[in-house]
C-alpha cells in the first residue's frame, strides 16, 4: 500500500510539474510596475480630455448655437437652445474620448501590455465549454 501511495505522489509531482509548464503566463518574465500603468492611464485620461473631448464638445456646442442663432435650427419653445446644445456637447465629448482610444492602446503597448483576447470589443463567452464549441475557453 505504501508503494502505491509513493507512486501516486511521484506521479502527481511529475504531473503537476508538467501542468505548470503548460500554464505559463503569456507575459513571461516581463514585469510591468503598477505605477507605470497608473501613469499611462492618467496621461490618457488627461490628454483625451484636453486634446479631444473638450475641443469637440465646445466646438459642437458652438456650431449648434450658430445653427440655432441663424435660424437653421429652431430653439425649443419651453427650454430655448439649451437642450440641443447639451446634446451636442455630450456627443462631442463622447466622440472625443472614443477617438483617443487607439492612441491610448499604443501607449499601453509601448509599455509592454499586449491587447489580445479579452481586451477590446468582441464576443465574450462565459461558462463551461460545450460539445458544440460554445462557452468559456
Amino acid at each position: 500500500k505504501s508503494e502505491t501511495t509513493m507512486e501516486q505522489k511521484d506521479g502527481a509531482a511529475h504531473g503537476s510539474a508538467a501542468l505548470e509548464g503548460e500554464r505559463k503566463c503569456p507575459l513571461g518574465d516581463r514585469h510591468i510596475h503598477r505605477d507605470d500603468v497608473r501613469q499611462v492611464w492618467k496621461e490618457c485620461q488627461n490628454e483625451s480630455f484636453w486634446y479631444r473631448a473638450l475641443p469637440l464638445s465646445v466646438g459642437s456646442m458652438a456650431v449648434t448655437w450658430g445653427l440655432i442663432y441663424n435660424g437653421i435650427w429652431k430653439a425649443s419653445k419651453r427650454f430655448g437652445p439649451f437642450p440641443k446644445m447639451a446634446v451636442a456637447g455630450i456627443l462631442g465629448y463622447a466622440v472625443g474620448k472614443a477617438s483617443y482610444v487607439r492612441t491610448c492602446q499604443s501607449k499601453f503597448q509601448a509599455l509592454g501590455l499586449g491587447f489580445g483576447p479579452g481586451f477590446g470589443p468582441g464576443p465574450r463567452r462565459f461558462g463551461p465549454v460545450h460539445s458544440n464549441g460554445s462557452g468559456h475557453r
